[in-house]
């Protein structure tokens, strides 16, 4: 599903959730609404699809502001835990890791009051207590029942993303703050992450007593989402520490300066001869007659089109596009924005390109690794050995 131009997907997690909620809920919503199992059950379902859909919202705040800062959004995905957006690159300035982390907070905040103010309008705000509480004074409806519910959870959950530990959105912020007072991300990322890992053993710690104390399934819960905040936290400070090693090292310092491309205008079938042929590899960058990158050629959309009888065509008409494949970088960029690249890891290698666009090399997984093992086996690193 695409919204906004954003790719929005769920992981096979996230049905397991979806059912596990309308299981939960099901005959807590029976009960508040004296009614047959039939409606409670739709409006546990729509409820719990509303309550994911208030994630999309969240996610997408972090989504726009990120696209608006110049970053590019691959997906949106829901998971078990919530949601995730992922984005091509981490935040360049303190200010614009603050702006991405508190635009999540402020959508479902938005929400909150989209809610509020539903409720508000049904019931007054003097029975909206009440009807929250659902003490009997209020007369229960399937869609007060709902709102009353979204509302509760939006802001628990808007509380708990606010908590200043990282990867929470709370930690994120905590880190721009620190971030902008010292002027070293590093440093911003590390206290982030530590006050991660000490929210997660606090939230381990509750969940264990839960269990012990009342045998509640919600004690299991904690756990797995302490343990999910205490490995993210720990993963933070080892890649900030791994960052810190191969710290000023740019793409243009290990890509490989003489890439061979296919211009756009050879025909398909010469294509084939002189370079699919020739070199034996399964693709190609395309670039035009200023040397601009336009996107990969594959060996099989050639081979198709000369099968058919268009050899006479043009690469460029059977090319698969560069847009929103990230199957760029440009070349003054930091290495470490490549090993989160998904597009790197698909293809092999991405194309490095100045400002222009102009294809100035092709950076592969290969070069990359030993780029790494380099910083890690020796005390410093100097790439342009």
């Amino acid at each position: 599903m695409d919204l906004f131009g954003f790719r929005i997907g769920v992981d096979r997690s996230w049905f397991l959730i979806l059912f596990l909620l309308i299981f939960l809920l099901s005959s807590q919503f029976r009960q508040a609404l004296h009614s047959s199992d039939g409606v409670a059950y739709l409006t546990t379902v729509i409820t719990v699809l509303v309550l994911f859909g208030s994630l999309i919202v969240h996610e997408l705040g972090h989504a726009l502001v990120a696209r608006r800062e110049g970053i590019t959004v691959r997906r949106i995905d829901l998971f078990l835990f919530g949601g995730l957006t992922e984005m091509s690159r981490d935040a360049a300035t303190p200010g614009e890791d603050f702006k991405i982390a508190a635009a999540g907070p402020l959508a479902t905040f938005g929400f909150v009051l989209l809610c509020l103010a539903v409720d508000l309008a049904i019931v007054g705000p003097d029975r909206l207590v009440h009807a929250a509480e659902l003490d009997g004074t209020v007369h229960i409806t399937p869609v007060l029942l709902s709102l009353s519910w979204l509302l509760i959870w939006n802001v628990l959950l808007l509380i708990f993303n606010l908590v200043p530990a990282f990867p929470l959105d709370g930690g994120r912020i905590t880190r721009a703050i620190v971030w902008r007072v010292t002027g070293d991300k590093r440093r911003g990322t590390i206290v982030a992450a530590k006050l991660g890992q000490g929210f997660g053993l606090l939230i381990a710690g509750l969940g264990v007593w839960l269990i012990l104390a009342y045998r509640s399934f919600t004690g299991l819960w904690l756990i797995a989402i302490a343990f999910l905040l205490y490995q993210s936290a720990r993963a933070a400070i080892v890649q900030t520490t791994m960052s810190a090693r191969i710290e000023g090292v740019r793409v243009a310092d290990i890509m490989d300066r003489q890439p061979v491309a296919i211009p756009s205008n050879t025909a398909v079938s010469d294509a084939l001869d002189q370079y699919f042929l020739r070199y034996g590899w399964s693709w190609f960058p395309v670039v035009d007659a200023l040397g601009r990158f336009l996107g990969i050629a594959r060996q099989e959309r050639l081979s198709d089109a000369s099968d058919r009888g268009e050899g006479w065509l043009t690469v460029d008409s059977v090319l698969e596009p560069e847009a929103d494949a990230g199957w760029r970088v440009r070349e003054d960029r930091p290495i470490t924005e490549l090993l989160s690249s998904e597009s790197l890891g698909r293809l092999g290698a991405l194309m490095a390109v100045d400002g222009e666009g102009v294809l100035r090399g092709v950076v592969t997984v290969e070069q990359v690794r030993r780029a790494l093992q380099a910083a890690f086996g020796s005390p410093g690193l100097n790439p342009r050995v």
